[in-house]
This record gives structure tokens, sequence and C-alpha cells, in this order.
């Protein structure tokens, strides 16, 4: 405890306040198997040495691997200008706004996301403070349950497994029922979803595209909720968003999903952002953090927190949600990565990532004993059909140079011949020929 600095005296002081006659007494309710095997700090490294020893653990994140992994986490192009801007002190040292005369830049970079998510998403509201797309669904899922005064939640089969075993995990002592129903085809089962609807139905949570990448229109689920009295939550692709049906056109109550697309590189897994937009009947359910634009009392325009009645430092433990720290800068990459594309350029990266999926699928599909499978349109994403163990053929296309994408086998029984593959606009048309060619050669080694 060398490193703590307060004197001998000091500490028999306090721990005698505590009732303690040593340190080591304050740990005794933590079990021994689970308390740190010391205290004591190896001596300090030189400038150099840290340095090299921090360059060393940095270059193992480089991956010299062709990436066609998707999953929900894709490898699209950052243009330099997101890390030039992002990189300013003025945003990377800004953190919490309360004080709205002080952080009125902070405050406008907000918004201005706000105003893309919401434009994006065709819904009315947008709030700026969730940590990724699974914390994203289950907020969304909680928005439900507060909106209706249910419990029970219908999970399309096509949501990806990963948030949905989050929603588990978060949800594991709020009394909350799931019922899952299995895709048709690849995509929604209306027959079965529709049958699972009742009126203690709080929400229906969809995905568009879907784990398997398969693309659906789900107006007609939204239609029919809303005569129920049931909340529609939709996780989508922002990429695909740019040339697909939007949540709002087709009726969705709640939009959430992972802006790791939008300008954050993959980086093993975070900072990523979870982005929410929702109808402007629910946003007072919503939470985190939401900026609006004002004027003061003489008229000039400003930005403040607004709804910060929902917010826990006024409503302590009524507030409608424990998120509170703020995702301003992965926000602001988001905002800067869709301010240099524009509408256009959006686009424009979502019809190139569909274009070069239809490549892939023709050249992997003309590979003995392999199928694509054709259930429904996709967007940049599509399931194979390989004639060996998923998992096996991806490591032996590692050792040629490619991550040739996620086996299915890990999260559902019975696919474990089942390959996902990502395409996005990086991937070049040499890329996609010679993953057909090593992935051919792969499946006769």
């Amino acid at each position: 405890m060398s490193y703590v600095a307060n004197t001998p005296e000091q500490r028999a002081e306090m721990l005698k306040v505590c009732g303690a006659g040593a340190i080591e007494e304050l740990f005794n309710d933590i079990p021994q198997n689970l308390r740190p095997r010391s205290f004591e700090i190896p001596n300090g490294r030189s400038e150099l040495e840290v340095h090299e020893f921090l360059a060393n653990l940095a270059s193992r994140n480089y991956s010299h691997l062709t990436n066609f992994v998707g999953a929900g986490y894709y490898d699209h192009f950052i243009p330099a200008a997101v890390d030039a801007i992002a990189s300013r002190s003025e945003f990377y040292t800004a953190y919490t706004p309360y004080q709205p005369e002080l952080s009125q830049g902070t405050l406008q970079a907000i918004y201005e996301y706000q105003s893309t998510i919401s434009r994006l998403t065709g819904l009315e509201a947008s709030n700026a403070s969730l940590y990724d797309g699974g914390t994203a669904l289950y907020e969304a899922c909680q928005m439900a349950i507060r909106a209706t005064g249910r419990n029970r939640v219908v999970l399309d089969g096509g949501v990806s497994p990963i948030f949905r075993k989050m929603l588990y995990s978060y949800t594991a002592n709020l009394s909350i029922e799931f019922r899952e129903v299995a895709v048709s085809h690849g995509h929604s089962d209306r027959e079965k979803l529709f049958s699972a609807l009742d009126t203690k139905t709080a929400a229906v949570i969809l995905q568009n595209p879907n784990f398997f990448g398969a693309i659906d229109d789900h107006t007609d689920i939204a239609e029919r909720c809303r005569s129920l009295g049931i909340v529609t939550i939709q996780s989508a692709y922002p990429i695909a968003m740019a040339v697909l049906k939007s949540p709002g056109e087709m009726g969705i109550d709640i939009a959430t999903g992972e802006g790791q697309s939008l300008g954050m590189p993959l980086s093993f897994g975070g900072p990523y952002l979870g982005f929410m937009a929702t109808s402007r009947k629910l946003v007072r359910k919503m939470p985190g953090r939401i900026v609006g634009r004002t004027v003061d009392t003489d008229g000039r325009e400003g930005f403040v927190l607004t709804l910060q009645a929902r917010e826990q430092h006024i409503r302590r433990e009524k507030a409608t949600s424990n998120i509170c720290t703020n995702e301003a800068l992965c926000a602001l990459r988001a905002l800067v990565y869709l301010s240099l594309l524009g509408r256009k350029g959006l686009k424009e990266t979502a019809t190139l990532c569909m274009s070069k999926t239809a490549y892939a699928k023709q050249r992997i599909n003309a590979i003995p004993d392999v199928q694509v499978m054709e259930s429904s349109p996709t967007f940049n994403e599509f399931t194979v059909r390989l004639p060996l163990d998923a998992g096996e053929v991806a490591g032996r296309m590692i050792e040629q140079g490619f991550a040739a994408g996620f086996p299915l086998g890990r999260y559902y029984k019975g696919m474990e011949n089942y390959l996902l593959i990502a395409v996005t606009e990086k991937r070049t048309k040499h890329e996609i020929g010679q993953l057909a060619e090593a992935l051919e050669a792969s499946l006769w080694q």
C-alpha cells in the first residue's frame, strides 16, 4: 500500500473510525479466491520501455486478413477527416454538457447527430447516449414495457443472437417473459409471429436486414401490432437504411441499431455507438440524453439538454434509465462521417455494398457443392451452405489470409455447415475472386 499517500498515523486513525484493526479486515466480505493475489506494484519502466511495450500491444490489433466477417459489425471505409475532426481537443476532452452556456459546441454536435439519425430512420426524435446496438435494443424493450404496462416480449429469430444474449443478461431479474419465434426461409414468419401476440405483449422486436442478411418489409407486422397496442421495435443497419424502406416508413415505433459502421473502426469490439429513434408519442419514455434547439431572451439560437425530468439527476430512482455516460465522441464521429458522405454518398456506399455482394454470390455459388441461400433478397450479407463444418473451413481460410465469414453453428444448432459472409464497399472484385478461389481450395484440403 506504499503508493497510497497516507501516513501510518493517518491510516491508523481511519481504521479506528471504521472499527477495523488492519487494512486486510476491510476485505473480509470478499471470498479469498476473488481477491487480488498481490497488491505489490512492479518497478517502473523508462519512457522508452513503456513506449515499446505499448507499441507491441497495439501492433497485435493489426490484421493482415482480408475481412469478409460481418454479423453486425462491418469493415467500412472511414474518411481521414473523421479522425482529424474527432481528435480535436475541444471535442475529445468534452464530457457532460449540463452547463449549456459552456457547452454550446458539444450540444450543437449532439443535436445535429440526433437530426441525422431521425432523418435516416424516418422517426421524429433521437437520443445520443447509448453504449452499443445491444444496449439500445434493451433500452427500447424497457421503453415498451413502461409505455404499455405489460411484461411479455415477442422476439423474432432473425434478431442478432449477440443482441438476444445481451437482452437476456440485462433482463435476467426483471420478470420479463420472452417468446422467440423462429424465422422461416430466412425471414420473419408472419403466421407464428401473429399467433404469439396477445393482450400481455408489450413489444415485438425485429431486425432489418436480419442476422442472416435477409431484407424484409415489416409494415404488415407494425400494422397488426398497432391494432393490439403493441410497440414495434426494429434493430436496423444504418448503411442499409440509405436504400431500404426506413423504420418510420414501415410504421415502426422505435428504431435502434449499432452505429459502428458510421465512422468507427472495428477495434476488437469498441468503443461503439448505440443509436435510437422513436415517434413523438414515446419520446418521454426514451432514455439517455436529448438535446434541443431553442432561443434565449435576446432571441439568439442556443442548444440545451431537454426533457431532463426523465434523468437520474432529477428523478433519482424513478428515472427512465441509468445510462449516464455520454457517447458524444462516438456520436460526433457518426455525424462527421454522415456529413462527409451526405445523402448521395451514403446511398452510393450502400449501392456498392449491394452490387459487390451480388458479384460475390455469383462467384461463390459457382463452387461445386457450395450453395448460396437465396430465399430472400439481401443487402451486403448472405448465408452459404458448405459441404463441411463452417468453423473448420473458416480456420483454413485464415491460413490463406482471409477472414472468410461468421460460422453460424456458433449460435444456431443444426447450422454447423453454414457460413455468413459480408461484403462492404472496401472489398474489391479481385479480393472477392481470391476469396472464392481460396474457399474452393479449402474445401478439398
